[in-house]
Order: C-alpha cells, then sequence, then structure tokens
C-alpha cells in the first residue's frame, strides 16, 4: 500500500504555530485534534524521519514565468492575476515521504505540482496541486489517524492490521487507494487543488473554487503493466529531458462551486460539469543554477490570505502551519 518507516521529531516552533492553526480550525466551527507538530509526527511515524520534507520528499524544482488570463479579474482583485508575466517557481514530486521512493513505487501518487507566483510587491502566491481531483480523507484529524495506522503496519502484523482496520471503516480512503493513476510524464498530469479558497472580485462579488492545472501536453497515464516496468527515476528523468528541449506548460484553471458542493471536505471532488474560468498560464523553461539549494529552503504556503483570495476549507490553513515545521528540520 505504502511504505512504512518509523521516526520522531520534535520542533520549538510548534507552540508559535498552534495558534495559528486552531484559528484555522475555527473556520470549521471548533478546534482540531491535531496541531501542525502532531501532523509532522503522524507523517514520520508512517514515513521516518529523515531531515527533509515530511511528505511529496522526492522532487525536482523549475523555474519559469505564468501569464494571468483577462478572465481571472472577473472573479479576484488579487494583483497577480491583473499584470503582466510574473517569474515562478515550481517543484514536482511523489507523494510519499520517502527521499529515496521509486518513481514507480505504489507510494508515489498522487503526484504533486506547486507553484510559487514572484508577485512585484513581494506577495508571493503559493498552489499545491495533486495528481487527483479528491483526498484520501476529509479532515486534517482522519489524515493523521491514518498516517499512524500505516506507521504501525509491519509486514508481520496480525490481521486486520491498523491499516486495515482503519480502511474498514473508511470506504472513500479504500476507493481512493485503488483510483490512484501514475502518469507517463509530470508534464502529461492534469493536477487539482482539493482544498477550496473563496475569491472576491473588484465588485465584492465572491465565490468559491478550487484550482487546477490543464497540461498543454496529451494527458497520459501508465498501464499496471508499464507501470511495473519503469525505472525508478522515469518521472524525474523524463522531466529534465522535456524541459531542457522545450518549455512546458499548463492552463490553471479555477473550478467554480455549485449548489450543493462541499466546500469543507476534500474527500469530495466536484463534479465536472462545473464552471471552469482560466486565470493564466504556467509555463516551465529550465532548472535554477542551484537547484538542491533552492528546494532546501523553499517553502509553499497555499493558505495564506491575499487580497481578494482567502482560505475556505480549514484543511488548508492547517497545512500552512505544519509547513514551517517542516523546513525547520530540513536546515
Amino acid at each position: 500500500m505504502l511504505r512504512s518507516r518509523s521516526g520522531n521529531f520534535a520542533s520549538a516552533a510548534a507552540a508559535f504555530l498552534l495558534g495559528s492553526a486552531l484559528a484555522g480550525a475555527a473556520l470549521a466551527g471548533g478546534p482540531a485534534k491535531e496541531s501542525p507538530l502532531s501532523m509532522v509526527e503522524a507523517l514520520h511515524s508512517a514515513f521516518g524521519d529523515h531531515h527533509d520534507r515530511a511528505v511529496h520528499t522526492k522532487g525536482l524544482v523549475f523555474v519559469g514565468t505564468f501569464t494571468p488570463a483577462k478572465e481571472a479579474r472577473t472573479l479576484t482583485k488579487e494583483p497577480i492575476f491583473s499584470g503582466g508575466p510574473l517569474p515562478v517557481i515550481a517543484r514536482f514530486s511523489l507523494f510519499a515521504g520517502v527521499p529515496d521512493l521509486a518513481d514507480n513505487d505504489d507510494g508515489a501518487s498522487p503526484a504533486g505540482l506547486a507553484v510559487k507566483v514572484k508577485a512585484k510587491d513581494g506577495d508571493d502566491f503559493d498552489i499545491e496541486a495533486n495528481q487527483h481531483p479528491d483526498f484520501i480523507v476529509s479532515t486534517f484529524d482522519e489524515f493523521a489517524v491514518f498516517l499512524r495506522a500505516v506507521g504501525s503496519t509491519k509486514p508481520d502484523s496480525p490481521h486486520p492490521s491498523p491499516v486495515e482496520q482503519f480502511l474498514a471503516t473508511h470506504p472513500h480512503a479504500v476507493q481512493f487507494l485503488h483510483s490512484r493513476t501514475y502518469p507517463a510524464s509530470y508534464a502529461q498530469a492534469r493536477y487539482w487543488g482539493i482544498n477550496a479558497v473563496k475569491f472576491t472580485n473588484a465588485k465584492g462579488q465572491s465565490v468559491f473554487v478550487r484550482y487546477t492545472f490543464k497540461p498543454h501536453a496529451p494527458e497520459k497515464y501508465l498501464t499496471p503493466d508499464e507501470r511495473k516496468v519503469a525505472g525508478p527515476s522515469y518521472l524525474g528523468d523524463e522531466i529534465v529531458r522535456r524541459i531542457a528541449a522545450a518549455p512546458v506548460s499548463f492552463d490553471l484553471y479555477a473550478q467554480i462551486a455549485g449548489k450543493g458542493d462541499k466546500i469543507d471536505d476534500p474527500a469530495v471532488a466536484w463534479p465536472a460539469t462545473r464552471k471552469m474560468v482560466k486565470l493564466g498560464t504556467l509555463t516551465l523553461v529550465n532548472q535554477p543554477d542551484d537547484p538542491n539549494e533552492v528546494a532546501r529552503t523553499l517553502l509553499f504556503l497555499p493558505g495564506q490570505s491575499h487580497p481578494g483570495v482567502e482560505a475556505a476549507d480549514p484543511m488548508l490553513v492547517l497545512r500552512n502551519t505544519a509547513y514551517p515545521i517542516s523546513l525547520g528540520e530540513r536546515q
């Protein structure tokens, strides 16, 4: 299912971040049981304490530009959507928090795409998306419980193992794990922002949206037999060759929530028939001069508020407060 390693982690940043986490949880009407620190510890219980990113550990960074689409201004007053092209740093990654994970490993999916748009005023705009339109569970707390179940399940665990017990009471998690796909290339996958945000335009009109990156290259996913024989670094090797030969582009869209759509439940995908509004185009042109150093200090804060953009799903705010802990441990 997922590779499991044991590990421990402690961080002095937890006390500072806990207040922000509880404020985010209030969006859901009450405090979360998990803190940012306990979530990072849960990730380490599943994947190991290796002084790197706690999840989506193996990845590659690239630089390029984001060019906004004029339609974006109908939804939000955020400045990055109203000017010209802006520089970006983007990172493709495998899911599991294992630094040496094979690209064709079961735990590699859902792959991720994280983008940092470098705004002129220094208010960088971050988006994180996964190669799946929904998430394995509905809440921050449930995800921590799942991760601990993965970490405590060993090859010789008696049945039902901890992870089997979790899945027995979470049918959507079973469906999620069985429906995962594995791209032929990072450039040929679609990526979804699973957490909703609220957009407000210059007229004060608001809508709830989820992001999606649609590739310019045709989407292509491996069959089980193709994945089995793919190399352990097939995704990384291929994307480096591809971008060295020509830029790779994605169109960024806002999927607008309709009546009855769950705003605070990332486990429920919104219908594909929902209206899509183009926000702009991401184009990646090369790797930075020192990609390892850039990756070491790169922090994405997808729950950060901006003019005309604010988190709507409490999980997004809680993710925002856990990531700095992971950043600190890899310095």
